[in-house]
Formats: structure tokens, C-alpha cells, sequence
């Protein structure tokens, strides 16, 4: 009954700081977006996407949660608005999404990044299009990158749940062995089929719930730059 009627509260939260911010944002830029939603209880959002996701550090929880916001996430938004810009050009089939001061960039199996089935090793176009992702992470090294694996429903939930973890592993020790991205900046994580965003019944679904996650955030240095850069205006 407690843990009931904290999801109550904790949904009634998010939805009324999420409809301060897109009334706040209708008419923002990206920019913009960064630093108004970042001063609209951001962290008290993401930790609320944690809590309903099962998991804090879930892609779309580390990016809201982690935000600055005021001018300093202005300024960091800025950063991304670029960045998120050079991905979408780079490799149009990945789906990158600004959010806050963060990008979540998804890949499923027919959008850069796929893996046989049943298999976990990253071959032909997946390789070309982590090197291109590798090139812009690298023209922006003051960022920290999130790495989530992602399955359909079918087969058993252990199974999933252990080839969505080898999925998620191999792109980031890609990243890090052929990308040269350093490894301090990356963490990995994996959630088998329980984060479903498309409906699993039809194949299309299925398709896309077999992705690939990132999440890219501010690291610490960004954060005090912003804050140093912005509080001198």
C-alpha cells in the first residue's frame, strides 16, 4: 500500500513538472529548453523516471536528472544543441533525441547498430557507424556517455536479460577499444525486455524494442565551466 501510494505521488509530480516545462518550452529553442527545464525541478524528475523504470541510472533518468539548469544549463545546452546536430548529420538512421541538457541517441536493429540474431559481436555497417560516432564523442570529450541494452519479449526474461548485457558491453568496449573513447567516460547497462517502448506483438515492435541506448551528459568539468562562464554575465 506505501509503495502504491508513492507511485501515486511520485506520477502526479512528474506530470505536473513536465507540463511546467513544455509550457515553459512551447516556444524555446534546444538551448533554451536546457535551461528552463533544468531550473523546473529536473533532478526531482529524473529521479522520479528512476523510480517508475525500476532503476535510477536508466538512459532518460541520468539525462534529466543530471541537469545544471538557469544560464549554466543554457550553456550546456548550447554545447549539445551542436553535438546532437553532428550526429544527426553523421548517421542519419540513428534517432537522437535532445532532451534538457542531454542527447539519448537510440539505435535499433534496422538504424546503424545491429546484431545477428542470438549474437552479441558488432561487425559490417555497425562498425562504420560507431566510428563515426566514436569521431564526434571524441570532439567532445568533456561528456559522459551512457550505454544501455535493450531486447524484445521473446524467449526467457534471463536470457534477454544476459544478451542484452553482452549487446551493451560490446558497444562500449568498441567505443573504447577502436573509438579510443576513454573508458572512464562510459558506463554500461542493461535491462533485458523490461523497458519495452514499442509493442512487442507486432514485429515492427519487436524490431525496435532490439536497440541500443546512449545517454550523453555534462561531466563534472562541463558543469563547473558552465557555472563559471555564466556567472560572470
Amino acid at each position: 500500500m506505501k509503495r502504491q501510494m508513492l507511485n501515486k505521488f511520485t506520477a502526479i509530480f512528474f506530470a505536473a513538472s513536465m507540463l511546467f516545462a513544455c509550457d515553459a518550452t512551447r516556444n524555446a529553442n534546444n538551448k533554451q529548453k536546457g535551461a528552463v527545464i533544468g531550473a523546473g525541478s529536473g533532478a526531482a524528475i529524473g529521479g522520479i523516471i528512476g523510480n517508475n523504470t525500476g532503476d535510477g541510472n536508466t538512459a532518460l533518468g541520468a539525462i534529466i536528472g543530471g541537469v545544471v539548469g538557469g544560464a549554466a544549463g543554457g550553456y550546456i545546452g548550447s554545447r549539445m544543441d551542436k553535438q546532437a546536430k553532428e550526429i544527426e548529420q553523421e548517421i542519419p538512421g540513428a534517432e537522437v533525441e535532445r532532451v534538457g541538457e542531454g542527447i539519448n541517441v537510440t539505435f535499433d536493429e534496422n538504424s546503424g547498430v545491429y546484431f545477428a540474431t542470438d549474437q552479441s559481436n558488432i561487425s559490417g555497417d555497425s562498425r562504420q557507424t560507431l566510428d563515426k560516432l566514436a569521431n564526434i564523442l571524441s570532439e567532445y570529450p568533456d561528456t559522459n556517455i551512457m550505454v544501455e541494452g535493450h531486447t524484445d519479449d521473446r524467449g526467457a526474461e534471463s536470457y534477454n536479460l544476459t544478451l542484452s548485457k553482452n549487446r551493451a558491453q560490446a558497444v562500449t568496449n568498441y567505443l573504447v577499444s577502436n573509438g579510443g573513447i576513454s573508458q572512464g567516460r562510459l558506463t554500461t547497462n542493461w535491462y533485458g525486455e523490461a523497458q519495452a517502448k514499442y509493442d512487442n506483438t507486432t514485429a515492427e515492435g519487436r524490431a525496435k524494442n532490439r536497440r541500443v541506448e546512449l545517454a550523453i551528459v555534462a561531466n563534472e568539468e562541463l558543469k563547473q565551466e558552465a557555472q563559471q562562464a555564466t556567472s560572470q554575465n
